[in-house]
C-alpha cells in the first residue's frame, strides 16, 4: 500500500477508536495485521469517506477428508489484476512486434520491451541453463513480469501486495520446482536423473559408495525441498517486511497525538521522511525480487540440467 493508503488507513482507525470514546489511541497492531494479511474485504478510503466491497463467499468443496474453500480475497483480487495487467501490457506489444515491425526496430515501449526480453534471454536465460535455453525464456519472463506486477501493486493507494502471502509465494515457488525436476528427468533420463538423488561417488570401494550413498542421499533430496522453499520464503519475507516496517513506523505517529503539537510535529516530520525513504527502496526491492525469483529459477534448472 503507498503512503497515502496508509496514512488513510491509521486515520481511519483513530477516527473509529475516538467515536467509540475509547481514550487508548487507535488500535495499531490490529490495524497492521488487517493491513497485512488477507481478507475478504476491499477497502477505499478517501477524504475522510471509505468505501468497502465484500467479495463473494461460496460454499467450500468436501473432497473427502479434505475441504476446498474458492472463495476470492483480496490477494487473489490482487494476484489477478497483476495476470490483467500482463496481458494488456504485452499482448499489444506481441501484436505491433509481428506486424509493424518485422522489417524495423521498435520504438517507444515496444523498444523497451524487446530490451528486456533480450537482456533475460542472453544474461539470464542462456547463461544458466546453456544448451537449449530459449525454450525457457518465457517462463522466466512470465514469472519476473507478474511478480514484478504484483510486488508494484502493493505500493498503489490501497493496493495490497499478493507476494506477500506465502501461499502465493509457495504456489509459484511450487512451478519452479516441477518445471525443475521435469527438464532434469527429460535432459537426464530416467537414470541420470535417480543419480541426483541417490549419489555414489565414483572411485570408491563398494563400502565405501554404500557409506556415501547412505549419507548422502538425504542430503540430496533435501536440497530439491530446499530450493523452491528458499524461493518461497525469500520473496514473502522481503515484501513482508518493507510494508511492515513502513506501517509500523507511521504508527509512531498517533502514539505521539497527545505529546503537543511541538513533539507531533516533529515525530511526523521524521517519521514521514523515513518512510519515504522507505518507499522509495520498496520500488527498488519490487524490482529486485523479481529479478531474483525468475534468475534462480534459471540457475535451478542449468544446475539438473548439467548434474555433473
Amino acid at each position: 500500500m503507498s503512503l497515502f493508503g496508509l496514512l488513510n488507513v491509521l486515520q481511519g482507525g483513530q477516527a473509529a477508536d475516538h467515536g467509540t470514546g475509547g481514550g487508548e489511541g487507535p488500535d495499531l497492531q490490529g490495524m497492521l495485521m488487517h493491513h497485512l494479511l488477507d481478507g475478504s474485504e476491499l477497502e477505499f478510503r478517501l477524504l475522510g469517506r471509505g468505501w468497502v466491497i465484500h467479495l463473494p463467499q461460496w460454499d467450500p468443496i468436501h473432497l473427502g477428508p479434505l475441504t476446498l474453500d474458492l472463495s476470492p480475497t483480496r490477494h487473489v483480487v490482487f494476484l489477478w489484476l497483476a495476470a490483467l495487467l500482463c496481458l494488456l501490457v504485452f499482448i499489444p506489444i506481441g501484436m505491433a512486434m509481428r506486424q509493424r515491425y518485422t522489417d524495423r526496430a521498435p520504438s517507444g515501449l515496444a523498444n523497451a520491451v524487446e530490451a528486456m526480453v533480450l537482456y533475460f534471454r542472453d544474461e539470464v536465460v542462456r547463461r544458466n541453463i546453456g544448451h537449449g535455453a530459449d525454450a525457457y525464456t518465457p517462463l522466466v519472463l512470465t514469472l519476473f513480469f507478474f511478480i514484478l506486477f504484483m510486488n508494484l501493486l502493493g505500493l498503489v493507494p490501497f493496493g495490497a501486495t499478493a507476494t506477500g502471502n506465502f501461499m502465493v509465494t509457495g504456489a509459484l515457488a511450487l512451478v519452479t520446482f516441477v518445471v525443475v525436476e521435469v527438464s532434469g528427468m527429460i535432459a537426464l533420463g530416467p537414470k541420470g536423473y535417480l543419480r541426483t538423488i541417490f549419489y555414489a561417488p565414483p572411485g570408491l570401494n563398494p563400502v565405501g559408495q554404500a557409506i556415501m550413498l547412505v549419507i548422502l542421499t538425504p542430503v540430496e533430496f533435501l536440497a530439491k525441498l530446499t530450493k523452491p522453499f528458499a524461493l518461497m520464503i525469500r520473496l514473502f519475507a522481503n515484501m513482508l517486511a518493507g510494508h511492515t516496517l513502513v506501517l509500523s513506523l507511521l504508527g509512531l505517529i498517533f502514539m505521539f497525538a497527545g505529546a503537543g503539537a511541538v513533539v507531533v510535529g516533529g515525530v511526523s516530520l521524521g517519521v514521514l521522511g523515513m518512510v519515504t525513504a522507505i518507499m522509495i527502496l520498496e520500488v527498488f526491492v519490487a524490482f529486485l525480487q523479481a529479478y531474483i525469483f525468475a534468475m534462480l529459477t534459471a540457475v535451478f534448472i542449468g544446475l539438473i540440467r548439467h548434474a555433473h
